[in-house]
């Protein structure tokens, strides 16, 4: 299923939804399909009316105990993209790059301005940032489905201008810690890198999983990689942040919900394929998965150093810790994951 790298235009023939097998789907009609999939794959109600961990009910102490068997080189890869003014942010929807500034420096210090006694000195700094400006995880309070939140509470009873009072982004985290498995379908399907547009479809995951000798199921944190952060490292950020990118297909909604995995993160800027496979939706696969399956979405993960290893030693499966940033109240926030094998 690879594409012909060393034709260029063999990329333009690629399918850019789903491959023969799979249903088609209407592209005139957003509302249906997300209604269906949203019955399909809701988790409402699934661990009581109080829950705010969603699929993340996957990741108990048995899991995380498995998971451990998992580091055998004790080889440590950092997930994350740099959050600094460098980063891919261009305003959309006002989110910018972080701003780092100083507020105590080494030149302070050397002049002696800082009032501090017997000769000590210091350095201190302070950032501004939106919460998903780089590497994080989507959390519960982020998406609703016809002004509902997850586990079928009104939007409105959930996030104010308060923050998220319910599901905000500290009750996961003391959890996201258990195996984890990177489907590197960018180099399966793609020979290294998918275009912009391809659709990620169910078959593609299960194929990749084949070729990587790997299984997938309950409490797994999937990492799907496109190649699209590489392409930008190499190309330029361009449209990265909100343009056109591989991602996965709308028609992945029933597999992710049967696979029971606990999160999925892409190296990408919107999980899903973008544009859209409707002729008119803003990130409908968003819309089924977190108010209504409550799985946690992790975007613009750097995960092209671990797939190098991978690749290397044949090995697509490893210790990954993941804890957002315990913002109380946030329906985001930023993560360095570090994959351990």
């Amino acid at each position: 299923m690879s594409l012909d790298r060393a034709n260029p235009a063999a990329e333009s023939r690629v399918p850019a939804t789903a491959p023969a097998g799979d249903a088609p789907l209407d592209r005139t009609n957003p509302e249906a399909a997300i209604e269906k999939a949203a019955a399909l794959c809701s988790n409402t109600g699934r661990w009581g009316a109080d829950d705010v961990l969603g699929t993340l009910n996957f990741l108990d102490d048995a899991t995380r105990l498995r998971a451990a068997a998992e580091i055998r080189r004790g080889t440590a890869f950092s997930l994350s993209q740099s959050f600094d003014m460098d980063g891919p942010q261009k305003g959309w929807r006002r989110r910018t790059n972080p701003v780092h500034t100083m507020l105590d420096t080494g030149t302070d210090a050397e002049h002696g301005v800082q009032g501090f006694p017997h000769g000590i000195g210091g350095a201190d700094d302070v950032i501004a940032m939106p919460l998903q400006a780089s590497t994080q995880w989507d959390g519960l309070g982020h998406i609703f489905d016809h002004g509902t939140a997850y586990n079928g509470r009104r939007a409105g009873d959930v996030v104010t201008s308060l923050g998220d009072g319910v599901t905000g982004i500290e009750t996961a985290a003391g959890i996201i810690a258990g195996r984890g498995v990177l489907l590197d379908v960018g180099q399966v399907i793609g020979g290294g890198e998918l275009p912009d547009g391809f659709a990620i479809t169910a078959a593609h995951l299960d194929a990749t999983a084949a070729a990587h000798g790997v299984t997938i199921g309950r409490g797994d944190i999937l990492c799907v990689r496109t190649g699209q952060l590489a392409r930008a490292r190499r190309d330029g950020w361009g449209d990265y942040a909100g343009g056109p990118a591989p991602g996965l297909s709308f028609t992945t909604a029933e597999w992710l919900h049967r696979s029971e995995i606990a999160a999925i993160a892409t190296d990408t800027w919107g999980f899903e394929v973008r544009p859209n496979e409707f002729d008119e939706a803003f990130q409908p696969l968003h819309q089924v998965c977190i108010p209504n399956m409550g799985l946690f979405l992790g975007e613009m993960w750097d995960l092209d150093a671990l797939a190098a290893d991978c690749l290397a030693d044949g090995r697509y499966t490893f210790f990954l810790t993941a804890a957002p940033l315990p913002v109380t109240g946030a329906v985001g926030a930023p993560v360095n994951p570090l994959a351990v094998k």
